[in-house]
């Protein structure tokens, strides 16, 4: 099968969802950093300026979710989506959950105040706009605590796309002092939480990872 090459940034967790899912699938790729989201080259593969993008034999594709299901079928093992039909909608479901509300409103105020502003730009947290973002963490963390309930990962016993796309965000926020509130009535995330970062396809996404790899390069 021709190359893969995934465009992102180390850091990002929705880059990492895709650099798991190959992982996942025993596949190699290729990693290239995105040094500047609105220089032309990038723009040129995704108009919006966002990571990742994947390209494979001059098919160049944008937005994970979608990314991630065209790597599950054109690596259809170990197959990360459920046979069956009420399982694999809530699975779609989670993933939407995950877009929608995990990271629009949350991660990407909680978390970027507290690890990226910070870390990449220097940045002392705004503690307003955390708080302000509070109320709407603990409704999708109390959602996604009913819906993982008492099983192994989201969907049943085995990791699927929406376990994969869910874990990056989750442990971006497990860095913040927000975590242990958000989590004092979900134990079962922090447990979830716990079994995806022992997976091979984690340990080897991190942020630190990847710029260790970035470097060797």
């Amino acid at each position: 099968m021709s190359e893969f090459t995934v465009y992102s940034v180390p850091g990002s967790p929705f880059g990492r969802a895709v650099l798991a899912t190959f992982v996942e699938k025993n596949a190699t790729y290729r990693f290239v950093t995105v040094p500047s989201l609105k220089s032309e080259a990038h723009l040129s593969r995704h108009p919006f300026g966002r990571v990742p993008v994947l390209e494979h034999d001059g098919f160049v594709l944008y937005e994970t979710q979608g990314i991630l299901r065209y790597l599950d079928r054109v690596l259809p093992e170990p197959a990360l989506t459920p046979k069956d039909a009420k399982a694999a909608a809530r699975m779609d479901q989670l993933m939407n959950v995950c877009d929608w509300y995990l990271f629009q409103g949350v991660n990407n105020i909680i978390g970027f105040h507290r690890i990226v502003g910070p870390r990449l730009m220097g940045l002392t947290p705004d503690e307003v706009a955390i708080a302000n973002a509070m109320p709407k963490a603990h409704v999708v963390f109390s959602e996604l605590s009913r819906l993982l309930g008492h099983k192994a990962y989201f969907v049943g016993e085995q990791a699927m796309l929406a376990d994969l796309l869910i874990a990056p965000q989750l442990d971006f926020l497990a860095q913040t002092p927000e975590w242990k509130q958000l989590t004092a009535n979900a134990p079962n995330l922090v447990s979830w939480l716990h079994r995806m970062n022992d997976r091979a396809s984690l340990q080897t996404t991190t942020w630190e990872r990847l710029m260790q790899s970035a470097k060797a390069a």
